[in-house]
């Protein structure tokens, strides 16, 4: 029957030109690729409709074919991919919330709570086995032991899951296991929650070795080639630092090496203060590049930008490696660490594209019109394996060999409902701030309209906030369905503004440091307002029927929105945001400085939605799944609450056992059509005035 459905939908959609919400969050979502420490094979993850399966592609035909059979819209994230050293077979976590961890969620309210445990694939047909309980599978470089993580402790086992015993157990949890090139000793991060340390364990003498140990925090160790010493971040610790407030500057952090037997330890770079002193990662499987010629690749914001850099292991002055304006995001390196390439919006801010370090310095591989990220090289360099997309290609992955050719993997994923032909191109804008700060956005216009025609108009907020909505389709899942459900306001008649608010990425670190943001001052309502009035001044808008919606942060500027500015903005949709900023982080302010905490609460409260509930008129939707992990599930509660007492009208749509990011693909697809549903009804047809239900 689903063929047939299928075809009914495409029939649809050819005939008048417009889609379902179905239809274009059908096609398959891809991520993670991981390169075989051999050879040229690559595996990724594909997420077609919530089933989530391990592909894998090999050159010379790069014929992508699926290695594990989860056929089920489950909730049951896969992540974490290991390869075996011979490249033969494939260790992953299934299960759990990746993100925060905690308790296995069970959006899909099965009998028996599923677990989160280690699984194993051979790459010979045979299907996949689980191990044990356990995430973040580590494999020993001589393929004898398999190190993972369970309840935050170290454990470990042999390739066929036997022999689970306890290696480390230490105060609170560790993460980030890394085997020595010789498969000796396993490095690994000792969160202490105050501070954090980097441990070395050897199995054959079982001892254990904290290295450097100080009251800061040590993360993201990295050996050396010669698996003799580990290089580490170190970060100064900062006690009374209150989240969701601007960071410009620091103590500065610095980068230490050291000796893996005795633990002793020294300083080989340290940032200057000022701008870049405090750390800002980049997305990667480690921070430090140990290179084969000596040297430690890193991320550093010394110019403004987060950007590359090399400095000798021996110490010596820091290098930059990728000049220009604009982010370093995405880094990939070969297993032999000879290659490093990354993904950067230098030359085409609201995109990004690839480049490669070379000696005669950084060079562009991609560029045009498309969005490509995580790139990674096969171990033998015949290929580069990376993540792509554009205005009407969902995220996939893609090959590009040694003669720059390229060939999409797995494009047979792709359904025939997917509307790819009516999806429209967003357009780069700027609009200027209500305190005059340049501010960029995407525009999607209904296709086919008509000159003279006034449309309703939304304006959508994305999350985190260090995030950045491109023009096209983003690499992250959750807002990759943000970009569908824009694209699906559009074909139907909205004109749709998504906003890249002061303190997201991809602007600098000013930007994204914005002063007064979040808790602080709630800067960010500048943008929401200048939006607002921008669409409100556009000729193809209906002034009357400009609506906002978001998620997560993005649901904090939505109801900041309506609470400020309800003869604005006419009606919202808010998906699990803050609502009160003291409600996140309790006694972040130290209690012995009852003045400075005082104050604090107070300014935070201020740029909170609560703080104006009596402004408040506009009609809301509210949406979250109550095993939220990310915002708690009280700050619904509290709003809920307080709109009963104001008499403002809500709707609610709540998803028990659900996380932050939906883990059911018919969760999202449910919320979107209560979402089109609701401004449906509050911005075409709007009804006489409703209570609340």
């Amino acid at each position: 029957m689903r063929w047939l459905l299928s075809l009914l939908l495409l029939v649809e959609t050819a005939v008048a030109g417009s889609f379902t919400i179905d239809q274009v969050m059908s096609a398959p979502f891809a991520s993670s690729p991981v390169a075989a420490p051999v050879g040229s094979t690559v595996a990724w993850l594909i997420d077609e409709q919530g089933c989530r399966n391990i592909w894998v592609a090999s050159a010379p035909d790069w014929k992508a074919r699926k290695v594990t059979n989860f056929n089920e819209d489950d909730g049951q994230e896969i992540a974490e991919l290991a390869w075996a050293p011979d490249g033969k077979s494939l260790f992953f976590a299934r299960g759990g919330d990746f993100e925060n961890g905690g308790d296995n969620p069970n959006p899909a309210m099965s009998p028996q709570k599923p677990d989160q445990s280690v699984w194993v694939v051979v790459l010979d047909g045979s299907a996949a086995k689980k191990l044990t309980e356990g995430h973040a599978p580590a494999v020993s470089p001589t393929g004898d032991l398999i190190a993972f993580l369970r309840n935050g402790q170290i454990f470990s086992m042999t390739p066929a899951g036997q022999n689970v015993a306890s290696l480390v157990t230490q105060k609170d949890s560790a993460y980030g296991l890394e085997w020595s090139p010789d498969g000796a000793m396993l490095a690994f991060t000792s969160n202490r929650k105050e501070h954090g340390l980097t441990g070395v364990y050897t199995p054959a003498t079982k001892s254990l070795e904290y290295l450097d140990p100080s009251v800061d925090t040590d993360s993201s160790p990295v050996w050396s080639p010669d698996s003799k010493q580990i290089a580490f971040i170190r970060i100064p610790a900062l006690s009374r630092v209150l989240p969701f407030g601007p960071k410009r500057e620091g103590e500065p952090w610095s980068i230490r090496i050291s000796d893996a037997k005795s633990g002793k330890g020294r300083e080989v770079f340290r940032a200057d203060r000022g701008a870049g002193s405090v750390f800002h990662q980049v997305v990667a499987d480690r921070q430090i590049i140990w290179t084969g010629d000596g040297g430690l690749v890193f991320p550093w914001e010394k110019t403004g930008w987060c950007h590359l850099y090399r400095v000798p292991a021996a110490g010596g002055t820091a290098v930059e490696l990728t000049p220009g304006e604009g982010i370093v995001e995405y880094v990939g390196v070969s297993p032999d660490r000879k290659a490093v390439v990354y993904s950067s919006n230098i030359g085409d801010i609201d995109r990004r594209h690839l480049w490669m370090l070379t000696s005669g310095g950084p060079k562009e591989i991609t560029n045009g019109e498309g969005i490509e990220s995580a790139p990674t090289p096969t171990a033998d360099h015949s290929a580069l394996v990376y993540l792509a997309s554009s205005y009407n290609e969902k995220v996939h992955a893609m090959a590009r060999t040694e003669r720059n050719e390229t060939k999409p993997l797995a494009p047979e994923t792709i359904p025939a409902e997917f509307p790819a032909r009516f999806l429209v191109k967003p357009q780069s804008v700027l609009i200027t701030a209500a305190d005059g700060m340049e501010i960029h956005g995407q525009l999607f216009l209904p296709s086919g309209a008509k000159s003279g025609e006034r449309h309703p108009a939304l304006i959508f907020f994305h999350g985190g906030s260090r995030r950045q909505m491109l023009l096209g389709y983003n690499h992250m899942y959750y807002y990759s369905n943000a970009y569908s459900m824009n694209q699906y306001l559009a074909n139907h008649g909205y004109v749709v503004l998504s906003v890249n608010y002061r303190s997201g990425i991809g602007y600098g670190l000013n930007f994204r440091e914005a002063l007064q943001y979040g808790a602080t001052g709630a800067s960010e309502f500048n943008d929401v307002l200048g939006a607002g009035l921008y669409l409100k001044a556009r000729p193809d808008v209906d002034s009357k029927r400009i609506g906002v919606w978001g998620g997560s942060y993005g649901g904090y500027l939505t109801a900041l929105a309506l609470a400020r500015a309800s003869d604005l903005f006419a009606a919202g949709v808010d998906f699990h945001g803050v609502h009160d900023w003291n409600l996140e982080f309790p006694g972040a302010v130290p209690g012995y400085d009852a003045k400075a905490r005082e104050q604090a609460e107070k300014v935070a409260f201020e740029s909170s939605p609560m703080a104006y509930m009596k402004a408040w008129k506009s009609p809301v939707l509210l949406i979250q799944g109550d095993d939220d992990r990310n915002v708690t599930f009280l700050q619904t509660i509290r709003l809920a609450e307080a709109l009963r007492r104001q008499n403002v009208y809500f709707e609610q749509l709540i998803f028990p056992n659900e996380i932050h990011d939906f883990l059911l693909e018919r969760d999202w697809v449910k919320a979107y059509q209560a979402t089109a549903d609701f401004f449906s009804r509050k911005l075409v047809t709007a009804r006489p005035t409703e209570v609340s239900r």
